[in-house]
C-alpha cells in the first residue's frame, strides 16, 4: 500500500505566529505542535520535522527503532540550539509521526497532538495524550467530556524539549486499503468532538477533508494554531487522480513553521507543497489574555503583562527568570542545612562517653572514637591510675577496643569495676623452715621463688580490696 495525503496549517484567529509544523510524504506523516510562547516553539517544531523527514524513504527492518531514534535525535538537536542561543531555553514541541511499512504503520508519539484511524465509518484514536487531564481521566476522576472543558486541559506532561528524555510511545498497527489517517494538533482535536471529526473525515478527498477540518476548527472557536494531515491508504497499483490527490501534483508537503523555515533557507527549496493556509482573517481587536496556570482562569492582560499561555503549557519546563539567583539561593540553603546537621552531630558526639586506653592507662573519654580529618571527636575527660598491665588480658582488650558508657557516672562505675578486677600478687613464702642445728646461726638465704615487688598502684588497689 501507499499513501494519498494532504496537509494544511493555519495560524488561527488569535495568535500572531504559527508554532505548528506538519509534513506529509509517500512514507511519512508528521504533526508537531511547538510549545513555549516567546521561547520560540516554532523553532522546536520545525527542527523536529526537519529531523523526522529523513524517515520518508522505503523503511528498513526496524521501523520502530528508527522512529524512536529520530525522535531522540530531534531532542538532541533542540538541546544544541538552546546551548547556542540561551533565549530559546524553554522551547519544546509535541510530535506525532507515522511511517508506512507495507501493510502496517509505525506510530511515534509525545505530547497531546493526536493520531486517528477512520475505518468503515468508525473513528479510533490511536494515541494517548500525555497531559494532566488525561491522567485524571485514566484514574477515573473526571470524564472525557469534563476533560474537554477542564481549566488545565492544555497542560502537557511530556514533550521533546532537549532537556528531559522524550520517552515516546511507539507501536505498530495493521492497516488496510480504504483506511483514512488523521494527524492533528490540539488546535483541532481540542474543539471538535469525535462525532464531528468522523463526519468531516468521511467526506471527500484527503485535500478537501484536511481543509474542512481546519475551517471547522476555527469556526468552533479554536484560539490556537491548527494543523492537520490527512492520508488515505491505497493499493500500490492504484492510479493517482490529480483532482483527488494533492500528492499527485505537489509531492512531499511541508506546512506551518517548518515551511517558513524551509523558505528562509533560500530559493530552490526541496519541498514543493509548502503552504500555510491563512485563508481566514484573524479576529480584530482581540484582547490579549494571560492564563493563570495554577487556577486555570483567564484574565485581561495588563499593559506590561506579555505572558503567553504557551509559556506555562509544558509543566516540566524549568523557569527562565532569575535562574542564577534561584540556584544561588538553593546552594546557600543546602549549605546552611549541611552546617546545621554538622553542628547537631558534633553536639551529639560530645554527650557520649566511653572508657578507653590513654597511653597504656585506663581513662574516661568524652566524644566518639572516630577519625575525622581536621576535627577532634574525643578527648580525655577523667584519667585514672589504673594501667592496662594491671588488668587480666580479657579486660585489657575490652578497654583497648573501648567500652561504651551511657553517661559520665556510668563511665566512672565501669572504671571502678575494672579496678576490682586487678590481679594481686601472691604473698612471698619462705623456701625452708629454720634449722635448730649448729648452722642455725647462719644468715638465711632468700628464696628464688619469691614474687617480685608489685607496683604502687597495684599495691594500693590490693590494700583497698583487703580492707
Amino acid at each position: 500500500m501507499r499513501l494519498r495525503y494532504a496537509a494544511f496549517s493555519d495560524v488561527g484567529r488569535v495568535r500572531k505566529d504559527n508554532q505548528d509544523s506538519g509534513y506529509a510524504g509517500p512514507h511519512l506523516l508528521v504533526v508537531a505542535d511547538g510549545v513555549g510562547g516567546s521561547a520560540r516553539g516554532d523553532v522546536a517544531s520545525a527542527e523536529t520535522v526537519e529531523v523526522l523527514r529523513r524517515l520518508d524513504t522505503p523503511p528498513g527492518n526496524d521501523v520502530l527503532g528508527a522512529l524512536a531514534g529520530a525522535i531522540h535525535l530531534s531532542h538532541d538537536r533542540i538541546a544544541e540550539l538552546v546551548a547556542a542561543d540561551p533565549s530559546l531555553e524553554g522551547t519544546s514541541t509535541t510530535v506525532t509521526a507515522l511511517v508506512l511499512d507495507g501493510d502496517r504503520i509505525a506510530v511515534g508519539h509525545v505530547g497531546d497532538s493526536r493520531g486517528y484511524l477512520l475505518r468503515d465509518g468508525t473513528l479510533a484514536q490511536l494515541t494517548t495524550d500525555h497531559t494532566f487531564v488525561q491522567s485524571l481521566v485514566d484514574e477515573g476522576r473526571i470524564t472525557e467530556d469534563e476533560a474537554r472543558v477542564h481549566p488545565h486541559r492544555n497542560l502537557i506532561l511530556r514533550a521533546v524539549d532537549g532537556v528531559h528524555e522524550p520517552e515516546p510511545d511507539v507501536f505498530t498497527l495493521e492497516v488496510a486499503p480504504g483506511d483514512r489517517i488523521l494527524l492533528c494538533s490540539d488546535g483541532a482535536s481540542g474543539v471538535l468532538t469525535d462525532e464531528q471529526l468522523t463526519r468531516i473525515l468521511a467526506e471527500g478527498t484527503p485535500d478537501s477533508a484536511a481543509y474542512s477540518l481546519v475551517d471547522r476548527s476555527l469556526d468552533a472557536g479554536s484560539s490556537d494554531n491548527v494543523t492537520v494531515v490527512v492520508a488515505d491508504l491505497v493499493d500500490d497499483d492504484a492510479v493517482d487522480d490529480p483532482e483527488t490527490s494533492a500528492a499527485a501534483t505537489t509531492g512531499p508537503m511541508l506546512v506551518g513553521a517548518a515551511a517558513e523555515g524551509a523558505r528562509s533557507r533560500g530559493p530552490g527549496g526541496r519541498i514543493a507543497g509548502a503552504r500555510d493556509t491563512g485563508e481566514l482573517e484573524p479576529v480584530g481587536d482581540t484582547a490579549p489574555m494571560a492564563v493563570e496556570a495554577r487556577r486555570g482562569s483567564a484574565r485581561p492582560a495588563a499593559a506590561d503583562d506579555d505572558l503567553d499561555p504557551e509559556e506555562a503549557r509544558y509543566a516540566p519546563r524549568p523557569p527562565k527568570r532569575f535562574t542564577w539567583a534561584r540556584r544561588t539561593l538553593l546552594a546557600l540553603v543546602l549549605l546552611l542545612a549541611v552546617g546545621l546537621i554538622a553542628v547537631a552531630a558534633y553536639r551529639w558526639t560530645q554527650d557520649q562517653y566511653y572508657v578507653g586506653d590513654d597511653a597504656e592507662t585506663v581513662a574516661i573519654f568524652r566524644g566518639i572514637e572516630a577519625d575525622v580529618p581536621g576535627l577532634t571527636t574525643h578527648r580525655v575527660e577523667e584519667p585514672s591510675e589504673l594501667r592496662l598491665t594491671d588488668l587480666p588480658d580479657a579486660y585489657a582488650r575490652e578497654v583497648s577496643e573501648g567500652i561504651s558508657a551511657s553517661s559520665l557516672a556510668d563511665a566512672r562505675d565501669i572504671v571502678q569495676r575494672l579496678e576490682r578486677r586487678v590481679t594481686c600478687p601472691e604473698p612471698a613464702q619462705p623456701s625452708a623452715s629454720p634449722s635448730t642445728g649448729p648452722s642455725a646461726s647462719a644468715s638465711p638465704t632468700p628464696s628464688a621463688s619469691s614474687s617480685p615487688p608489685s607496683s604502687p598502684t597495684t599495691s594500693a588497689l590490693c590494700t583497698e580490696a583487703d580492707e
